[in-house]
C-alpha cells in the first residue's frame, strides 16, 4: 500500500524532504524504520533505500511491502558514504536526511524536525534526540576527532571527567541530551540538511568506507558558515543504540573505524597528526593488551579475552599492515 504522502511524491510534488537509508542486512529492522516514517510523516516525502547487496532479502522485502519507496539494490557493497550519496544524487526534496535502517520514528518526529529548521536558518545540519529504550537517552554528538581527543578517549582519562570536566569533551560527558546544543558533529543516524547547505558543502566523502564521515561532512558544513546543532525537540529509537559489550565487537570492524579516524586526521591535521594518532592507537592498544592479559590470568573471563584479541588485532595492522579476517 502505498500512503497518499507517497502518492504525492511520485506525482511530481516536491517532498518537503528525501529519507535517505543505507541497508546493509538488516531487513527486519528496516522494515519496522520504514513503517514507522509511514506512520508517523504527515508531510510530504520521499523515501530512498540503498541496499549494500544484503544476503538476506532486504532487497525485495522492500519492493514488496514498500512500493512507494525508491529502491537502489547495489551488487555490491559499496560502503555508508558512496551508498548514501547514490541516494541524494536522486534525492528531490528540499532538505535531505540521512537515516539509519535501525531507527524507529517517534511521535512525527521528522514533521518536528522540520518545523524547528525551518525556524533557524543559520543550522546546516540537526539532530534530534536519541533512545536506546524508552527512558533511556543514548549519548549522541561529539566534539571533533583531534589527536589530543582521541588520546584522552584512547587511554580512558575521559574516566576523571567528573572531577576534570574537560576529559570528556570529546564525547560531551558533562552534558545529558535534554537539552539544545551546538556540537562539532551530529551523529550519523539522524543528520537532517537544508538543501541549499548540500549543494554547497557537497556529497559525502567516499574515501570514508564507514565510519567518521558524519564528522568529515560536519566539518565542511561548519567551515561554509552554518551551526551543528543537536535539539530535543523529537525523538527516535534506536534499537542497535545499547552499546555492545567487547565480545561482541569483530577485531576487523574496530581496525576500520581506526583506518577512518586516521583518514580524518590525515585529511585535517595532516602528516604529522597522522603519525601521531598512529602513535596514539599502537600506544592505547598495547595498553589495554597488557593490562587486560595481566587481568585475564588472575580471573579468566570473555571481556578480557576480547579486549586482548581487539588489542592484537589493532597492534598486527598499525605495526605490520596485517588486516583482521574478522
Amino acid at each position: 500500500m502505498i500512503s497518499l504522502i507517497e502518492t504525492a511524491a511520485l506525482a511530481g510534488v516536491e517532498p518537503d524532504v528525501s529519507i535517505v537509508i543505507v541497508n546493509w542486512n538488516t531487513r527486519d529492522l528496516l522494515r519496522g524504520c520504514l513503517a514507522s516514517i509511514r506512520a508517523q510523516t504527515t508531510l510530504p516525502h520521499e523515501v530512498i533505500v540503498v541496499d549494500n547487496a544484503s544476503s538476506d532479502g532486504s532487497a525485495a522485502m522492500v519492493a514488496a511491502e514498500f512500493p512507494g519507496v525508491r529502491l537502489i539494490a547495489n551488487t555490491t557493497n559499496r560502503g555508508f558514504a558512496a551508498a548514501n550519496n547514490q541516494g541524494l544524487a536522486i534525492a528531490g526534496g528540499r532538505h535531505l536526511l540521512l537515516l539509519n535502517p535501525d531507527t524507529i520514528i517517534l511521535d512525527q518526529a521528522i514533521d518536528r524536525m522540520l518545523g524547528w529548521l525551518a525556524r533557524h536558518p543559520d543550522v546546516g545540519c540537526v539532530g534530534c534526540q536519541v533512545l536506546e529504550k524508552p527512558g533511556v537517552i543514548q549519548r549522541t554528538c561529539f566534539a571533533d576527532h583531534s589527536p589530543l581527543n582521541l588520546l584522552v578517549t584512547g587511554v580512558g582519562l575521559m574516566r576523571l571527567s567528573r572531577w576534570l570536566p574537560i576529559l570528556g569533551q570529546h564525547w560531551y560527558l558533562d552534558w545529558d541530551r535534554r537539552t539544545e546544543r551546538e556540537v562539532d558533529v551530529v551523529t550519523g543516524m539522524f543528520m537532517l540538511v537544508p538543501r541549499p547547505v548540500f549543494e554547497r558543502v557537497g556529497y559525502l566523502d567516499e574515501a570514508f568506507f564507514v565510519y567518521a564521515e558524519e564528522a568529515d561532512w560536519c566539518r565542511r558544513i561548519r567551515k561554509a558558515g552554518w551551526r551543528c546543532v543537536f535539539t530535543p525537540v523529537a525523538q527516535i529509537i534506536h534499537l542497535d543504540g545499547g552499546r555492545k559489550s567487547t565480545s561482541q565487537i569483530k577485531s576487523k570492524m574496530n581496525v576500520q573505524l581506526e583506518k577512518s579516524l586516521l583518514l580524518y586526521i590525515r585529511k585535517y591535521y595532516g602528516r604529522s597528526g597522522y603519525f601521531l594518532t598512529k602513535a596514539i592507537f599502537v600506544l592505547t592498544a598495547a595498553m589495554r593488551g597488557l593490562v587486560y592479559g595481566a587481568r585475564g590470568l588472575v580471573r579468566p573471563d570473555e571481556e578480557s579475552r576480547a579486549r586482548v584479541r581487539l588489542s592484537r588485532a589493532s597492534l598486527l595492522y598499525h605495526l605490520a599492515g596485517v588486516d583482521p579476517k574478522s
